[in-house]
Order: C-alpha cells, then sequence, then structure tokens
C-alpha cells in the first residue's frame, strides 16, 4: 500500500511495470524541470476499496497491459486522483470496437467498419466494399493478429482459427476496408487541445508499425491532420494520445487512437523534445488539481 498523501502538498506518481526508453525519457525530463515525481511498480503495489483519500493528487500511468492500466485507472480514481489518461479515455481507445463507434458518434473519418458476428455477415461487409479486407482482434497493438483477406478462403480460415482460440473479444469480428495507403501512415500526438508533433511511419510491409521495422520521418502538422487528430482526441475523451491517420483517396482517416503512446523514436525526427512536453502538459494539470492552501 502507498503511504498516506500529505493533504497539504500535491503529488505526482508514475505507474509502470517494465521500464522501457519512454519511461526513462519522462524521468529524465520531470528531473530536468526540478520535480519531485514518485514511481509506483504496479505489480507490488494493492488497493484496498476506500483505505485511502487521493485528492490533489496525479498519476501517470505508463504500465503496458490493457487491462491492468484501466483497472489501475478505476482504482485511483475512485480514491480522487487525477488520473492522465482517465479510465474512459483507456476503455474506449484499448477497445477498437469502442473506438470506431466514438469516432462514428462524433462523425470523425474513418475506413469503412463493420463489427459482425457471423461468417455470412463478414462475407456480406466484403462483397460490398470489395476485397481485400482487414480483420483486426479488438484488442491488442503493434499489428498483432492484424490479417489483409484477400478472398473468401481466407476469410474462412482466419474466422476458424478465431472461433477456436477461445476468450469473448475472440467473437466479434471487426473489420475494416482496406485503404490502400502510399506505403506509410501518419502518427499525430495529441496533448490535450493541441497537436504537438507529426510522424510518417514508413515500410513496405502493408502494416506500417515501427515494430514490424518501419521507418519513423518527421512530417509538418498540416491544418488537416492537426483537425482530424483534434477530432479524433475529442471523440474519445481526449488527454495524452497518439492518433494513426490513413492517406486515402477520400482524405485523412483514422485508424487508431492511441492511449499509452510510444515516442522514443518520434523526438529526433520531429524535432519536438515530445517527454518534455508529456512533463509539462502533466505538471499543469498537476497545479489545476493541487488542493488549495488555507
Amino acid at each position: 500500500m502507498s503511504p498516506a498523501p500529505n493533504p497539504g502538498a500535491p503529488r505526482l506518481t508514475v505507474v509502470h511495470d517494465r521500464l522501457r526508453p519512454e519511461e526513462h525519457l519522462l524521468f529524465e525530463a520531470f528531473d530536468a524541470r526540478g520535480v519531485h515525481v514518485e514511481r509506483l511498480y504496479a505489480p507490488a503495489w494493492q488497493w484496498q476499496a476506500g483505505a485511502v483519500r487521493r485528492d490533489g493528487e496525479t498519476y501517470l500511468l505508463r504500465t503496458l497491459s490493457h487491462a491492468r492500466t484501466l483497472a489501475i485507472a478505476r482504482a485511483l480514481e475512485s480514491d480522487g486522483a487525477t488520473v492522465v489518461n482517465a479510465s474512459h479515455v483507456i476503455d474506449t481507445c484499448g477497445d477498437k470496437a469502442a473506438t470506431s463507434a466514438a469516432l462514428a458518434r462524433h462523425g470523425v473519418p474513418q475506413p469503412e467498419t463493420a463489427i459482425v458476428f457471423s461468417r455470412d455477415e463478414a462475407l456480406a461487409f466484403a462483397e460490398r466494399v470489395g476485397w481485400p479486407i482487414v480483420l483486426k482482434p479488438t484488442l491488442g497493438s503493434w499489428g498483432r493478429m492484424v490479417s489483409r483477406l484477400h478472398d473468401v478462403d481466407a476469410l474462412d480460415a482466419v474466422l476458424e482459427h478465431k472461433m477456436h482460440l477461445g476468450g469473448p473479444h475472440h467473437q466479434v469480428f471487426y473489420l475494416q476496408e482496406h485503404v490502400d495507403k502510399p506505403q506509410r501512415d501518419l502518427r499525430a500526438f495529441v496533448l490535450g487541445e493541441t497537436v504537438i508533433a507529426a510522424i510518417a511511419r514508413e515500410g513496405s510491409d502493408w502494416r506500417t508499425n515501427t515494430a514490424r521495422g518501419a521507418t519513423v520521418r518527421g512530417t509538418p502538422v498540416t491544418p488537416d491532420i492537426e483537425r482530424i487528430a483534434l477530432a479524433a482526441a475529442h471523440a474519445v475523451g481526449g488527454g495524452i494520445l497518439a492518433v494513426d491517420l490513413l492517406e486515402s483517396d477520400r482524405g485523412l482517416l483514422v485508424g487508431e487512437v492511441n492511449h499509452g503512446l510510444e515516442f522514443r523514436n518520434s523526438s529526433e525526427p520531429t524535432g519536438v523534445d515530445i517527454p518534455g512536453a508529456i512533463a509539462d502538459h502533466v505538471l499543469a494539470l498537476t497545479d489545476r488539481h493541487a488542493p488549495a492552501v488555507s
């Protein structure tokens, strides 16, 4: 259990499990600003309902597991803490179906998308939008288990595989049209109401993830990138987000919105101190929610 907070002093805590380069860069950014940051190692922490009040405390969540991050956010918020990102944002961004629903509700452009529960409905979607189609797990990142299906045989094979994997999220078939992008996608980094930087991820694989070897290049934040990235961020609830954008003949389309953004390879090509900007954003939230001094 963490100690009871000092009601007269705001506290900032970074919650982590595995320390990646991003977390070290964030610690350096806070140190450079003369800010003491507590570190909370999630696997060694426990929460007890109603045991501690955390009013005036701010927590930056940097844990890897979506389920763990969401559980921690909900627990800390119930204690009165300010959590970055908020639990409802994590919940929406961590589920691609929920993200698509939020984007649709706010009129944000995205690839043609369907959620179906049977092979026949999946086939009907493919025949309507045209082959190939893309099948994604509703949970997951880094392009894992994302399939580009070119015909009925491929569709049947992958759906049969998913049906036998078990787990409720494998019974939800999340389908999108295949966007013929120019061997790259774009990522915009959003902090609150500002798009601080954008990159292009270029690669020969149709899944242009850096985890799959894509090359990162800085790209200007154009008015279109800014407009659509901010619209997507607002749709999911705002915060510290990375919005993935696909260039299409219909303009920019939102592919995903990521709540646990990675940025280790993005500061140098963009010329933007991304960890420093994140630190400043979190510190502004900490000041805003600090308890009043009597």
